[in-house]
């Protein structure tokens, strides 16, 4: 049985997080066997395990930043090792249908991401109309995006859904991940968006939702993954 570590990205975005904080994340992460650690671009340069991705956001965590600064955030966190860049989308301009702006945006951000780097587009899908979130993950993909994901954590609406989750990965259909953040607190919350087609969690309390892992797969033992 594969544990849902291997596609948890490990996050810490609080800020005030401290440096220390950070190297607490990582050596939980290692111990966990989490796929990634996320963090905040002032936290650069680190040091990560080789069984470890580095994410770091951008943008983040309201999306109002220029093309112009979230470009350069990207450039300068792949510079500083880098390996996953989580940007935000400007969602007022989704808001008012501007998803050609949105799609520049991404695009600008994805120009200074070398493949086999990986960007991720959050789209706070709380705050979305299911037609917009369908037109921003559109977007997402026509601008080369790698993953869309629901939320950054920190919007007032909320985080992630199983409704949402479900219609984003209708929408990319294969032709980007889906990673699913926000309000993940549970195993049962985590299965529940693999379920819908997340490819991906974004997760600050991992320990919890391993243990309760752990706990299921050995009150009643199955086969196969997840």
């Amino acid at each position: 049985m594969t544990s849902i570590a291997s596609i948890i990205d490990h996050t810490l975005l609080k800020p005030e997080a401290t440096a220390a904080d950070v190297e607490a994340l990582i050596a939980e992460a290692a111990e966990f066997g989490t796929f990634s650690v996320c963090v905040s671009p002032s936290m650069l340069p680190l040091t990560v395990p080789a069984s470890l991705k580095l994410a770091v956001v951008c943008g983040f965590p309201s999306g109002k930043h220029t093309t112009a600064v979230k470009t350069a955030e990207a450039e300068e966190s792949i510079a500083l090792g880098a390996d996953e860049i989580d940007m935000v989308i400007d969602v007022g301009a989704a808001k008012a249908g501007r998803f050609d702006l949105v799609e520049a945006d991404i695009a600008s951000v994805r120009s200074v991401i070398p493949a086999p780097r990986i960007l991720k587009v959050i789209i706070e899908s709380a705050a979305l109309t299911d037609d917009e979130i369908v037109a921003v993950c559109e977007a997402a993909v026509s601008a080369g995006a790698d993953f869309v994901k629901t939320s950054t954590g920190f919007h007032p609406t909320g985080g992630a859904t199983v409704e949402a989750v479900a219609l984003m990965s209708a929408t990319v259909a294969g032709r980007a991940g889906v990673k699913a953040s926000g309000g993940i607190r549970s195993f049962e919350t985590a299965q529940a968006m693999i379920a819908a087609g997340a490819t991906r969690l974004g997760v600050s309390g991992s320990r919890q939702v391993l243990a309760e892992e752990a706990g299921a797969a050995a009150a009643a033992p199955v086969d196969g993954a997840y």
